[in-house]
């Protein structure tokens, strides 16, 4: 699916009590049945997701918002981007949808939200299925770190694409997988003047207290849990999945080969084959 198409059939919301003015957010929604909301991470967007999204909805309601600043979500600058905000934007966002609980989807710091709300905000949560997520002190990578230099504004919009496109290949095993469409899709939102500086302050916002926080918390999680991790990750390593399975009461870990960091677009159909008999347990 191409990210043009993406965009076209996503939906937009204006939330308030998040910041001084309402804020934009652009989210998919689409199938029908119990609802699950998927969580992307940085430098990401809900694209990520593009080709398990249709598939889970012949079964569910999906919904995948993009994160404040985000994608196609609401860019402007003085907008809190951290964890806390994007897991406060979370639960408003439920509340604007009638959602009172749903199955959180996460990867990377969209994960790191997913596991915020199942520690404390666990009436809101259905399930867990966690990918690759941010946690403890593992993160932010060394290169994230650099983009949250505001130095970075002065880079050309070019110059922001290839280093993005640089991480594709530590961020997927499998080739095949480093198609146009996933490429074009992911870089979009962040290589206009205005998307450049929302991945400088998206950046600048990544804060390991907001998980270091969790630590010794895990085992207050509820919700059923399925953590389906890619090997091949170079920055949020299956030991971190390892970890939370074995601290999070009852959690399943699936260990995924020959896949790496953007698990959901290296794998697909590996990861669809894990999640979807979770989701119908």
């Amino acid at each position: 699916m191409k990210h043009q198409y993406f965009i076209a059939r996503q939906k937009h919301i204006a939330l308030d009590g998040l910041a001084p003015a309402p804020i934009d957010i652009a989210y998919t929604d689409v199938g029908s049945g119990d609802p699950l909301i998927l969580m992307h991470g940085i430098p990401t967007w809900s694209f990520l997701y593009h080709q398990v999204i249709d598939r889970l909805s012949e079964s569910y309601r999906v919904i995948a918002p993009d994160f404040i600043g985000h994608g196609s979500s609401d860019k402007r600058d003085g907008l809190d981007r951290s964890l806390l905000a994007q897991r406060d934007m979370i639960s408003a966002f439920m509340d604007a949808l009638s959602v009172s609980k749903a199955t959180l989807i996460g990867h990377d710091t969209g994960g790191g939200v997913a596991l915020i709300m199942g520690v404390e905000n666990a009436d809101r949560v259905d399930q867990l299925v966690l990918s690759n997520i941010v946690a403890y002190d593992s993160w932010p990578i060394d290169d994230m770190i650099q983009v949250g230099h505001p130095g970075w504004a002065k880079k050309s919009n070019d110059e922001i694409r290839d280093f993005l496109v640089g991480g594709f290949d530590d961020g997927l095993s499998r080739k095949d997988q480093l198609t146009p469409e996933f490429v074009n899709g992911i870089v979009a939102p962040y290589t206009t003047d205005e998307g450049k500086v929302s991945l400088i302050r998206n950046a600048s916002s990544l804060n390991t207290n907001h998980t270091t926080m969790l630590i010794g918390r895990h085992q207050q999680i509820k919700a059923k849990t399925l953590l389906v991790w890619g090997e091949d990750d170079p920055w949020q390593s299956i030991a971190d999945g390892e970890k939370l399975a074995s601290e999070i009461p009852d959690a399943t870990l699936v260990r995924v080969q020959n896949a790496s960091h953007w698990i959901p677009q290296d794998a697909p159909d590996d990861w669809l084959v894990h999640v979807l008999p979770f989701l119908s347990q």
